[in-house]
């Protein structure tokens, strides 16, 4: 792809790899780069060649370089006067690493001239940046090798001792080449060595110089120089003039003159620090001067002497000079003291404390801080022996003062290192710098200034705080300064001593307050005394504490005086020492109380007065903030009440209110911010006010609190953001400092966890900053931010000081621009979803001409290289935007998308690049598949085989991030360091998105990789750590994602095309075990999961993930078991047992948010697993039990979170039933389950009740609104076929079915009100015609009840008939157009009203058949006020065939057939309605008979009544046998054989029905013994229900039923029999290619039944005609001869038909009893094996023919 990883490592690569900011992290990495490049290392700047003719014919030959690229190094060589070979090397690198263009781009350029000359000045710029990284390198080396804290110590340590040998006199010699350097010209260097180029080497070589100087001081911090080295140094430095005798001084502007003196004040230190002043202070003490090394060394000291004697006209001289003096002075006092003298005079003359404290200040400022504390520590060695050798008093040459303060400045400064705070109180009080303290004590309370410049200087860490405070707290002394000798004094004659003759108080404040108080008898030492004024020095025991106290009361009491500012210069260092203090160690506070509690008075009364002192309000703020950090309550309530802070005058009610600041006051800080801080372009008190607001933010004030700072952070939103960079700024770096307190203020109130803002209507300080940033100029602000762009960061970084710290203006750039990315990237995370395009989103997006939008300034961030976290950020921002936002990234980034995707995939495949770039480029990668196709395509860069025309092969292009992705999976590659394991889960994840979303491109390709599969299955291979043990939880997601994708793979491609070695990969996972194995780990992690269920599980997300997708595996593993090899059945009993015992242990601990989620997956996969591997469920051991205990459980868990989980264990309950039954009838939870469901029912009924009462009424007052919802209610409860409460009824149906006693059930119904409950509900839905699945799954529960005796009287009991009668009319009575409508073809297995109706039908039935004569008045009640659609019905099945209408006919002909055997009651109750009901049971007869008998008929009309064949329906509901479709016809074919099974099945439907109306008709008809036998029969009970004809039956309403009819039926019934009897024909579509044999069966036994009864309604009707005395003879005589001859033919059939064998009558095994007679007992039998049927139709022939 790129060029291979190079050889030769860039000195900035090695430099980021020893920072450790590289994915090079472990020691041992850091000890191989190092012994790879400490060669390197060692020559330093010598490391670069210039130009030799043999390196040049090297280049020549080297044939692996192309020539256009030898060609270019050949110029860079010239240009910068550099080595071919290093050249050419120097080119590779900065194309490797620095190139903003593409491959194809560079040839473009290099041919150019312009665009060349314009590469080469930025090849020159990498080479100056490499030269420094090369130095810093061994700067880092020498700053860190002694240091233990840090990680590579002994690594660094190792390296600096190999190179410690001549390092020193390499790099002397360097310095002495680059100060001595002629500067270049075009003569020399080519014409583009222009005089900006000059200046730029120049610049250049400054700052190596400076660098070589600061690697030399650190160096000679550790080790000894010797006299003769100090001696050469002190020449060198002379003759370059410390820095200012530059050879090319003339090429020196003022941006180096920064520059110039720190190679001046490095010089001077490193010969301070050659003649270790430290250890002769020591020896000194020690008295053992001669151990010094100078000592030993006269020579070197005279040549030094008369070196420094010339000495004098240049500041950094000073230090110098003094410390030779010191060394003198202590190693030779005797001899040479006018040398020292005139020495001394000469450093004392150039100032040199003032001096030291401006070096040390500089040195701070710019640098790396560890040559600052170096320096400060070489210093400290010197200040301590100057003070401790020499009278303070002979230390000044120009008057007391301003030496003496320059003294305590250049203290101040060296103290302020960490570690010398500590040394300071450790020593002796007149020690050293002791003594400087001393002496500003002796000035106090006078001067306050250098007493507390001392000590603010001395707080470092707690034991120094400590130190300090006590200190403080017992003065001895008081000065007071008088002009005159106050009264109440008596004095000594000389004057020197003092005494008070009076008490008196210090301060003159009112009683009762804060004072000190002198008593009489104190004696003063009268320091200075005269004319002037005296200066006397009470030795009196005071608290300074208590005086800081009084001195702040007193600014109060002055504050509008013109004494104000003398006060406030006393106060101002007071504030800043408590500040300094309590940050330091928060536990001294509470004694700071007085102080820190006047802090709100002082601010509220200097921020009101005319001309505010900004510096003492900064201070106070200051001070507040470091409180907020530790109570934000109390500041914020004190602080509320000085007026400081912005305010709102009215409540703040609305968002627009906020935004508009409507009502909203600036405070004192407004007023100060405008009128005092921005005019004079000084901004301390909006710096300590940003702080002090992000610090009440950050402590998590409540929502009150929160709703006081809306105008704070309005007025920085409003006022403060859109405009701080047009301010005026006096100080470089403020107004960047100012732009990042605001950013990290919003990032703050953005991070604020959603419990710390209460979600009501008005607005939070979160929803406004959203609103804010989205919708107003703020927004736009922190655009521009963004859109500072890489170049100027990279500008603003090479600017600054060579080795600037993190305090550098180039870091607080880049932490801005962080920031702006965060909190961007936050608010559109945040952002209320909304239909516009708020600005800040147009902004973010929009196009602009000349590629200047924002997405390409953000894809740029890319190149920056300084800071890993800025491009992550960028890319991080761009993700989200790629997502959210409406555009293409592609066209945004135009013609930079090529270099763009290059410098993508650069860093992506760089070995040593910071991991987190790399996951972050590859999490945007997978957003993108999604979401931006042009941008993957891209980024894929697939490229088309040629091939043969249409089929499409693809190869991958060089520039495909495909290559690194594949390396990353790559199983040999895992665990190197350059693919930890987040890098492998974030390529597995874009590869997932690859799948999810169907690139089948990109798949096709990596399908077809040599061990893709392989490397892609490894992770399910490895052994994960137990749950309790994850430490890298990234890994489960690996897993995860790899079991999506083989899911994926799985599940789109056809079986037969899975690529071989996926499918050796899944022989392999099922051969190891793995199933298993995966199914413990799972189940462990689920245990896992409840167990910690208090603390919660740190990694929830990873692992919710991973049972996902081994869930996803397992549901796929249902139906594609072949392939992914799971057949084995005590493996999925495992499996399963396992789903089990996870569910389980979900749903039964504790309930938490995290424990629901994974049950309720769990038991999703349960209920699937349950219906698919019914074979293996019904093997395995008891699962009711696990599945009643996790039932009791989630009934008692929170109602809300549990809907769907609770239907879920429901339905697995109803499956466990149906599949394993009771397990052997007795289960012992059975009455708890019961119990349990019971409850549950009753509860969602009365639920419901209500849920529907409030529907109907809402539907009431919106009756006038067209409502498209008809009956899907919108409530809590909503009816629905997975419902809780359905599910419940049909659960509590299984368990009446199982419990056949019904024990249980009566003492449960007893316990548990649910009867009344169901019915009222149902009661409530059939009239409002409501809630359709409850009430079958209701009906469904009663029915099942009513089957036993006991449940039937309980139905019938809880008042059924009242429930069901009445209100089922509106269930059919609504339709309007009546009997057309309510017949509807709907297919009988959906839901619908219809079927509500049957279920009713069937409920009358089974309870009127159980009850018997219990329930006939409510039976009848029943036919009575549904007659009208009973007769419909029964006549409708001429008009319509439909099963529905059919399965309707068969249950009222159902029902009529129970009713039937009670005709007294009924001729008494409704005689009418009987004899309808007769009628219309003849003509159903006539009906079906002529349907069946005709079956083109009957296909003709299913055919015109549907448009269309019926579906295959099945045969019946009761049996449903697997139908297996007849495979031999071909397509063509299987249309026919669908409308086959439709005719079938309405055949099946029609024989149902005549079965039962001939069965109902027997109870009509006299019965055939009783009119047979006896004589008084009276004929006129019943009536003749068939006419006297024979004719056959006709599809005409006016052609009246008759013996015809019935006779027709029996031949019809025989000719099906005897079809079924034949061998299947291969032509014809036969019956019994169609069903199942047991169906053909059931068929067969129906046929008979159908016969037996049609026979004895035939013969009863024939005797009765005969013995009716209105019929004429002729007509009797008729009938007999049309019966005897009719009949004879049919029974010669049947016998025929009986003699090859055929089912014999069914004694009610389908259908209710038919009370069938025996054969009369005067009958012969006939032989054996005959029908006895048939033998009564024989007897009755005879009888006929007689």
């Amino acid at each position: 792809m790129a060029e291979s990883e190079m050889s030769v490592r860039s000195c900035r690569e090695l430099w980021t790899i020893l920072l450790g900011r590289s994915a090079l992290r472990e020691p041992a990495q850091i000890e191989a780069e190092l012994d790879r490049h400490w060669d390197r290392l060692h020559q330093g700047l010598s490391y670069y060649k210039p130009p030799s003719s043999s390196s040049a014919g090297k280049v020549k030959e080297n044939k692996d370089v192309a020539q256009p690229l030898k060609d270019f190094g050949l110029r860079i060589s010239k240009l910068l006067g550099l080595d071919e070979q290093q050249s050419v090397q120097l080119l590779q690198c900065y194309l490797q690493e620095d190139y903003r263009g593409t491959r194809d781009s560079l040839k473009v350029v290099l041919k150019d001239e312009r665009q060349s000359q314009t590469l080469l000045l930025k090849i020159a710029d990498y080479y100056y940046d490499e030269r420094m990284c090369l130095l810093r390198c061994v700067l880092l080396l020498l700053t860190y090798f002694q240091d233990e804290r840090h990680p590579y110590r002994a690594e660094y340590c190792n390296c600096v001792n190999k190179l410690e040998k001549d390092l020193v006199s390499n790099y002397q010699s360097q310095f002495e080449k680059l100060f001595k350097a002629e500067a270049p010209t075009w003569e020399t260097h080519g014409n583009l060595m222009t005089e900006r180029q000059v200046s730029l080497w120049f610049l250049q070589c400054l700052r190596e110089q400076s660098l070589l100087l600061e690697i030399i001081f650190l160096y000679y911090a550790y080790f000894e120089m010797s006299p003769s080295d100090l001696l050469s140094f002190t020449k060198m430095f002379k003759e370059e003039g410390f820095g200012l005798r530059q050879t090319n001084r003339h090429l020196v502007d003022r941006s180096m003159d920064a520059l110039v003196e720190r190679i001046g004040y490095l010089s001077s230190l490193i010969l301070v620090e050659g003649m270790d002043i430290d250890f002769l202070h020591k020896c000194a003490l020690e008295d053992c001067t001669e151990q010094h090394q100078f000592s030993s060394s006269p020579d070197v000291i005279k040549e030094m002497d008369q070196l420094l004697l010339t000495f004098g006209d240049i500041p950094h001289h000073g230090p110098v000079l003094l410390a030779w003096v010191l060394l003198r002075h202590t190693l030779r006092p005797d001899e040479s003291s006018p040398v020292i003298r005139r020495i001394g005079n000469t450093a004392l003359q150039l100032g040199v404390f003032k001096y030291i404290s401006t070096m040390l200040k500089g040195l701070g400022f710019s640098g790396n801080n560890c040559t600052a504390s170096t320096a400060k520590m070489c210093i400290y060695g010197l200040l301590s022996f100057v003070v401790t050798s020499f009278e303070e008093e002979s230390l000044q040459t120009d008057g007391v003062v301003t030496q003496g303060s320059h003294l305590i400045d250049a203290a101040c400064e060296v103290l302020s290192a960490p570690s010398l705070a500590e040394v300071f109180w450790e020593m002796k009080p007149n020690m050293g710098l002791g003594m400087i303290l001393d002496s500003a004590v002796g000035m106090f309370p006078h001067k306050i200034g250098p007493l507390f410049q001392l000590l603010t200087a001395l707080l470092s860490n707690k034991s120094t705080v400590k130190k300090v405070y006590n200190f403080l707290d017992k003065m001895s002394f008081y000065t007071q300064v008088y002009k005159h000798k106050p009264n109440d004094i008596i004095s000594k004659d000389d004057e020197t001593l003092w005494r008070r003759q009076t008490p008196k108080l210090l301060y003159p404040l009112s009683t009762g307050q804060t004072n000190l108080w002198m008593p009489q008898g104190v004696l003063g030492q009268v320091m200075i005394g005269g004319e002037q004024g005296y200066v006397v020095r009470w030795d009196y025991s005071y608290s300074s504490w208590t005086l800081f106290t009084c001195e702040v009361e007193m600014l109060l009491h002055v504050v509008s005086t013109a004494d104000v500012l003398a006060h406030c210069a006393r106060v101002k260092p007071i504030l800043d020492l408590v500040h300094k203090i309590i940050s330091t160690d928060w536990t001294v506070s509470d004694c700071l109380l007085p102080l820190t509690s006047r802090i709100y008075m002082l601010l509220q009364r200097l921020t009101s007065v005319i001309n505010p002192p900004v510096d003492v309000i900064a201070s106070c703020v200051n001070c507040l903030s470091v409180l907020a950090a530790r109570m934000p309550g109390k500041v914020w309530s004190s602080l509320h009440h000085t007026g400081f802070l912005p305010f709102a005058s009215n409540p703040l009610t609305s968002m627009a209110q906020c935004v508009s600041a409507e009502g909203m006051k600036a405070g004192n800080y407004g007023n100060l911010l405008v009128q005092i801080e921005q005019p004079r372009g000084e901004y301390a008190v909006t710096i300590a006010f940003l702080r002090l607001i992000t610090t009440l933010v950050k402590g998590q004030l409540g929502s009150t609190q929160n709703k006081g700072l809306i105008p704070c952070v309005l007025l920085v939103l409003k006022e403060m953001l859109p405009t701080y960079h047009k301010w005026r700024y006096n100080t470089y770096g403020v107004r960047e400092r100012i732009g990042c307190l605001i950013l990290e203020l919003i990032h703050a109130i953005l991070n604020l966890s959603p419990e710390g803002e209460d979600q009501g209507s008005t607005p939070t300080l979160q929803s406004l900053c959203i609103y804010s940033l989205a919708n107003t100029e703020a927004g736009q602000a922190v655009v521009n931010i963004m859109g500072v762009g890489v170049d100027t960061i990279d500008v603003v970084l090479a600017a600054q000081p060579s080795s600037c710290g993190s305090e550098g203006p180039g870091q607080i750039l880049i932490q801005t621009v962080k920031l702006a990315f965060s909190v961007t990237n936050n608010v559109i995370r945040l952002k209320p979803p909304s239909d516009v395009v708020s600005p800040l989103e147009q902004a973010l997006t929009q196009h602009g001409g000349h590629g200047n939008n924002l997405i390409v300034v953000l894809a740029k961030y890319i190149y920056h290289k300084h800071d890993p976290a800025l491009p992550r950020l960028a890319i991080q921002l761009l993700k989200r935007l790629a997502t959210v936002a409406p555009m293409s990234v592609y066209a945004c980034l135009g013609n930079d998308a090529a270099a763009i995707r290059d410098a993508f995939l650069t860093r992506l495949q760089s070995k040593t690049e910071d991991m987190r770039i790399k996951v972050m480029i590859l999490e945007f990668l997978t957003v993108a598949v999604e979401t931006q196709p042009g941008l993957i395509e891209l980024f894929l860069n697939l490229e088309v085989k040629d091939g043969s025309e249409g089929s499409k092969e693809f190869l991958l292009g060089e520039w495909s991030c495909l290559h690194v992705v594949l390396d990353l999976i790559d199983s040999k590659q895992q665990g190197k360091y350059w693919c930890p394991p987040l890098l492998h889960r974030a390529a597995l994840a874009f590869l997932l998105a690859l799948w999810q979303d169907r690139r089948d491109s990109a798949i096709s390709v990596l399908r077809k990789k040599e061990r893709f599969w392989e490397n892609l299955t490894t992770p399910l291979f490895g052994t994960l750590t137990p749950p309790s043990d994850t430490t890298e939880p990234c890994v489960l997601e690996t897993c995860a994602f790899v079991m999506k994708i083989i899911g994926l793979e799985i599940y789109y491609v056809v079986s037969g095309s899975l690529e071989q070695s996926l499918k050796d990969g899944l022989q392999k996972f099922s051969n190891a075990r793995r199933y298993e194995y995966w199914s413990q780990y799972v189940k462990s992690l689920v245990c896992h999961v409840a167990e910690m269920e208090e603390e919660g599980i740190c990694y929830f997300p990873e692992t919710q993930m991973l049972i996902s997708a081994w869930r996803m595996l397992l549901i796929l593993s249902t139906s594609h078991s072949d392939v992914m090899q799971l057949t084995d059945d005590s493996t999925k009993l495992k499996l399963f047992m396992d789903v089990l015992d996870e569910t389980k242990a979900a749903l039964t601990t504790p309930m938490s948010v995290p424990c629901l989620r994974i049950g309720s997956m769990m038991a999703t996969l349960l209920l699937i697993l349950l219906k698919q591997w019914r074979s293996v469920v019904a093997t395995a051991p008891d699962i009711l039990s696990p599945l009643s205990l996790i039932l009791e459980s989630v009934l008692q868990a929170d109602q809300q979170m549990m809907e769907r989980t609770k239907a879920k264990i429901f339905s697995a309950l109803i499956s466990v039933l149906q599949i394993q039954g009771l397990n052997g009838g007795d289960i012992s939870q059975l009455p708890q389950l019961l119990l349990s469901v019971c409850e549950t029912v009753k509860d969602e009924a009365l639920a419901l009740i209500d849920n529907t009462r409030h529907m109907s009424q809402t539907a009431e007052t919106a009756e006038d609104e067209d409502s498209m919802e008809t009956d899907s209610p919108r409530g809590p409860r909503k009816d629905q076929r997975d419902g809780v409460c359905v599910l419940a009824l049909h659960l509590a149906k299984e368990l009446c079915r199982t419990d056949e006693d019904g024990e249980h059930w009566v003492s449960v119904m007893r316990k548990v009100p649910v009867l009344p409950s169901v019915l009222s509900a149902v009661e409530l839905s059939l009239r409002s015609k409501h809630n359709l699945y409850f009430t079958e799954a209701a009906l469904h529960l009663l029915l099942t009840l009513a089957r036993t005796p006991q449940g039937a009287a309980a139905v019938a009991g809880a008042g059924v008939i009242q429930t069901i009668c009445l209100p089922l009319l509106s269930v059919y009575e609504g339709s309007s157009n009546g009997a057309s409508q309510s017949f509807s073809r709907k297919s009988q297995d959906s839901a619908c009203w219809p079927g509500v109706y049957r279920l009713c039908m069937s409920l009358m039935e089974s309870l009127l058949k159980t009850l018997r004569y219990n329930f006939i008045n409510e039976a009848l009640d029943f036919v009575g006020v549904h007659q009208e659609r009973i007769l419909q019905c029964l006549n409708a099945v001429r008009t319509v065939q439909s099963l529905a209408c059919l399965d309707e006919a068969d249950h009222t002909v159902g029902f009529l057939l129970q009713l039937s055997s009670f005709c007294k009651e009924w001729q008494f109750h409704l005689p009418k309605l009987l004899r309808d009901v007769q009628v219309n049971l003849c003509y159903l007869c006539q009906t079906c008979t002529y349907l069946l008998h005709s079956k083109k008929m009957l296909h003709h009309y299913l055919q015109a009544k549907n448009g269309e064949a019926l579906p295959p329906g099945p045969l019946s509901r009761t049996q449903r046998g697997p139908q297996t479709p007849s495979k031999e016809v071909a397509g063509g074919g299987e249309r026919e054989e669908a409308e086959q099974k439709a005719l079938l099945a309405v055949q099946c439907s029609l024989l149902k029905i005549l079965s039962k109306t001939l069965a109902t008709l027997q109870h009509f008809t006299p019965d055939c013994c009783q009119i047979l036998l006896d004589q008084s029969m009276d004929l006129a009970e019943y009536r003749t229900l068939f006419v006297l004809s024979f004719t056959t039956p006709a599809f005409d309403p006016d052609v009246a039923p008759s013996f015809g009819t019935l006779l027709a039926t029996i031949n019809v019934a025989l000719s099906m029999l005897s079809e079924m009897e034949k061998k299947k024909e291969p032509v014809s579509l036969s019956i019994t290619s169609l069903a199942s044999s047991e169906e053909i069966q059931a068929l067969k036994s129906l046929l008979m039944f159908t016969m037996e009864n049609c026979f004895y309604v035939l013969i009863s009707q024939a005797v009765r005609c005969l013995k009716d005395p209105s019929i004429l003879p002729r007509d009797k005589q008729r009938l007999k001869q049309e019966l005897s001859s009719e009949l004879s033919t049919l029974l010669s059939s049947l016998s025929r038909h009986f003699r090859r064998g055929s089912p014999s009558s069914p004694a009610s095994g389908i259908l209710p009893s038919t009370q069938s007679k025996p054969p009369t007992p005067g009958s012969k039998a006939s032989h054996e094996g005959q029908e006895p049927f048939i033998q009564l139709v024989q007897a009755f022939v005879r009888l006929v023919q007689r």
